[in-house]
């Protein structure tokens, strides 16, 4: 019966070891072919995987002792059975003898002895030790080291090294010590040196002899901060996901043992671990599992030591999940939170992330560095959410009021953003609101945000939010005299030089700003201040540039203690370049109310470049503005009405477009024309107020009148009014076209005696050009125009003693000069189809009391 039982045993060791050394030729034939690294490893692999289970399926040697009772029995056997191992074993160290990254194999041997607990673990354990511990030997003096496994192979190690068994324990911290080795040679550091004595070696270095009885005691805390200090990044990250991935570990004990050495480890070296926002993303993933309580907690607690050492990548992470945030990235979030030493770092990112706009499309893919596939920016939504679950985090409290303009600003641009995303009152989110309210509140500002409700102020922005919203919360913060009034004033003007991102933004600034400057400040507010308000005249966004006329326009009381008002003036009429109309007119009203309050020494020396900016805009395709710039140019006439002297040139240059738009097809700008043309003829010494009552009104007449009065004060200047002129004869608009071919015959016919041919024969091609405009009236008046040029022509031809006459009796012929086109558009009927529909679009235009309230 022994004797069979013996030979079964003998034959089966002997199959094991005929197969062992089948697998070893296989796997040494592949080392020495030329096949592809990856392919050979992965089939060299497999082979080992067979012979693993050859070797590691055999009975332990003292059952063997107890089947066979003959001693030379024992000793085949014995002899038989460590040379199994011993050629697995070569098999190992021929391998990574050749390739340091084969250590991989190592890694795996753990993996399989885990997964089958039939396999002598002490027995794989022993033979993993030793490989490593050549390992360690051979890498000493190398300047580099392949062995991209050591980050798994640790995490089994570590876990082994607190194992039930002590033979078991002892040998995973030897073999732990010898991969701590090997990783110290990764990081450019020499291994120590090492004298054989049996199995292991004796150390010498002081590490050596610090470390060992460390891992031999299992001191688990002493144990993370070696892996942690040898193992480089990337292979720490190993070790780090690893153990996470044991965190769901069926059996208890390795799950408990994984959750205490992942702790310890990030709590010392958690800022060398990489992958921070794939462990964040795979830990909301299994929290959304089944999972045990203790082994969310851990999973927790992995979030809060990373967030410790990487908050930014931890919170934009946790930023990048669907909205609303579900009751696991709730947790989450009160994880990160509770860190408090990086609560100014976590806040900071949340602001970094509040920065963009909710609805917002990024433009590729590549571009993204965000984990999520989607490509539309949710992401402001989730941090207004998330402020929701930190701002009353006690420990929060001291951040919070560092922060607390950066956080009040962003808010309220989120919920600027918030009422401009496509979505009904219901779907529209409203973290952005309860977080600024919470805010309020830890922020000792209750009483604002109860006054705010008192105003259905929070209710309005559940609708719509408006500019209006802005005001009110910079009035009542205002109102209560809120202590935090001197940095958020500093964080604003900051904010306003360095320039918002979006044009929206500057306007929710500059509202805020405004209104804060309102009730602090005095006016004149300091001189910095006034400055960002000069600068946002021309801003790009219309709003902003009425918001900063509209406060400037407030300064008109104390515009003579401004000592930089020059500039400021100048400024605004660069607004007077706009194309926003609405943006002119408010630029035209805000100028007015300044020179109406300012002393009359600056306005002397501003009103010529102030009176020249007034040209462009009399010829403005809108009513409105032509009728108010017009009136304007009158009113600054007035004004400096003792200047005479300096503004006879400002006034004989706007003398054209102010006698042509008398004929304009809007009441209004005629009214401001013979406004301005009433105090233009004080300033020249005439007298025509007569003629421009509406009872004796005659455009003719009015033309007539004036060319006289300018031959007999003014004939120089009447060449450089018939080069204005002629500028309008290519007019759109008819009545102008009309009107300026009058006007040029008068002052052609005043001035001929001053006239060139050459001048001549260009006003002829002028002429011509209109009298086949496809107005009758303008045609015909064109064709009168034409003829009285080629009388003045044909003048300058005749003989010299005929000029020379008509020179010396110029005056008294001119005096008697009788109308030349009896023209006298009040009662002709034939007007054109264009002129009134220009009546009909100038009536459509702003109102000037449009503008009194920009919101």
């Amino acid at each position: 019966m022994h004797a069979t039982v013996h030979e079964h045993m003998a034959g089966s060791l002997l199959d094991i070891y005929s197969g062992l050394l089948s697998h070893q030729a296989m796997i040494l034939a592949m080392n020495s072919s030329f096949v592809n690294p990856l392919w050979q490893f992965e089939s060299q692999l497999k082979i080992v995987e067979s012979s693993f289970k050859l070797a590691f399926s055999m009975p332990s040697f003292m059952t063997l002792k107890e089947v066979v009772e003959n001693d030379d029995d024992h000793e085949d056997l014995e002899r038989l059975y460590q040379n199994i191992l011993n050629i697995y074993e070569d098999t190992l160290l021929i391998l990574v003898s050749k390739d340091l990254y084969k250590l991989q194999i190592l890694k795996e041997m753990a993996v399989w002895m885990s997964k089958d607990k039939s396999f002598v673990q002490e027995r794989v354990i022993v033979i993993i030790s030793r490989v490593l511990s050549f390992a360690s030997k051979k890498v000493r003096g190398y300047t580099s080291v392949d062995a991209p496994c050591l980050g798994d192979l640790a995490a089994e190690l570590c876990l082994l090294c607190s194992h039930a068994d002590p033979s078991i324990t002892q040998q995973a911290s030897f073999g732990m010590y010898h991969l701590l080795c090997i990783a110290k040679c990764q990081n450019g550091k020499n291994c120590s040196p090492f004298l054989s004595s049996g199995n292991h070696s004796h150390l010498l270095h002081p590490f050596d002899i610090k470390l060992l009885p460390k891992l031999l005691s299992k001191e688990r805390s002493q144990i993370a901060q070696s892996v942690g200090q040898s193992l480089m990044p990337s292979l720490l990250t190993d070790f780090v996901w690893n153990l996470l991935m044991k965190l769901s570990a069926s059996d208890y004990t390795i799950a408990s043992e994984a959750a205490t050495m992942l702790k310890l480890t990030l709590e010392y070296h958690a800022d060398k671990v990489t992958m921070v926002s794939k462990i964040v993303d795979t830990i909301y993933k299994q929290l959304c599992g089944e999972a045990s309580l203790i082994v969310k907690q851990a999973m927790l607690q992995v979030i809060t030591l990373l967030t410790r050492t990487s908050p930014k990548k931890v919170i934009f992470q946790l930023m990048d999940y669907p909205v609303p945030a579900d009751n696991t990235l709730i947790l989450m979030w009160q994880a990160a939170g509770s860190e408090s030493s990086v609560a100014p770092h976590v806040l900071k990112t949340i602001l970094l992330i509040l920065r963009g706009k909710p609805g917002e499309r990024e433009p590729t893919l590549l571009e993204r560095r965000r984990f999520s596939l989607d490509a539309t920016n949710m992401m402001p939504v989730a941090a207004s959410q998330a402020l929701c679950t930190l701002l009353p985090v006690s420990s929060y409290k001291k951040a919070v009021a560092q922060l607390f303009p950066q956080l009040l600003m962003a808010l309220m641009l989120q919920l600027f953003y918030a009422s401009d995303l496509k979505l009904t009152a219901k779907e529209r989110p409203l973290f952005a609101r309860d977080a600024l309210r919470i805010l309020l509140k830890c922020s000792g500002l209750q009483q604002v945000d109860f006054a705010l409700q008192r105003k259905n102020c929070w209710n309005e922005f559940a609708v719509l939010f408006h500019h209006y919203g802005v005001y009110l919360i910079a009035k009542t913060l205002s109102d209560f005299n809120f202590p935090q009034f001197p940095e958020t004033l500093h964080y604003l003007y900051k904010l306003s030089v360095e320039g918002p991102r979006r044009s929206e933004d500057t306007v929710i600034t500059i509202i805020f700003f405004t209104e804060l400057l309102n009730n602090f400040f005095k006016d004149p507010f300091p001189e910095e201040f006034l400055i960002l308000f000069q600068n946002w005249v021309n801003d790009s966004n219309s709003t902003v540039s009425k918001l900063s006329l509209q406060k400037i326009a407030s300064l008109a009381p104390v515009v003579n203690q401004i000592e930089n008002v020059c500039s400021l003036l100048l400024s605004i009429l660069d607004a007077f370049l706009s194309k926003d109309k609405t943006v002119i007119i408010r630029a035209l009203l805000t100028l007015r109310r300044l020179l109406g309050k300012l002393d009359k020494v600056t306005y002397s020396s501003v009103c010529s470049k102030i009176a020249s900016s007034y040209y462009p805009l009399m010829d403005h395709n809108h009513g409105g503005i032509r009728s108010v710039a017009i009136h304007h140019f009158g009113d600054l006439l007035r004004d400096m009405s003792q200047y005479t002297w300096m503004l006879k040139d400002v006034v004989l240059q706007a003398l054209v477009p102010l006698i042509l738009f008398l004929e304009d097809t809007e009441l209004r700008v005629v009214r401001a024309c013979k406004y301005t043309l009433d105090i233009c003829v004080l300033q020249l010494n005439w007298s025509i107020a007569s003629l421009l009552e509406d009872e004796n009104y005659n455009f003719e007449g009015v033309v007539l009148k004036i060319c006289n009065n300018l031959f007999i004060y003014h004939s120089s200047y009447i060449t450089y009014l018939i080069s204005d002129t002629l500028a309008f004869l290519r007019s759109s608009r008819a009545y102008l076209r009309r009107s300026s071919i009058i006007l040029l015959g008068y002052l052609a016919k005043f001035s001929s005696h001053l006239l060139l041919k050459v001048e001549i024969d260009f006003m002829l091609d002028a002429v011509d050009r209109v009298r086949r405009d496809a107005n009758p009236l303008t045609a015909e008046l064109a064709e009168k125009t034409y003829e009285l040029f080629k009388e003045i022509a044909h003048e300058l031809t005749s003989s010299n003693v005929k000029q020379t006459f008509r020179k010396l009796f110029r005056h008294l012929y001119l005096k008697k000069m009788k109308p030349i086109y009896n023209y006298n558009h009040a009662r002709d009927l034939k007007d054109s189809v264009e002129e009134i529909k220009d009546t009909k679009s100038g009536k459509e235009g702003l109102k000037e009391e449009n503008f009194e309230d920009i919101w």
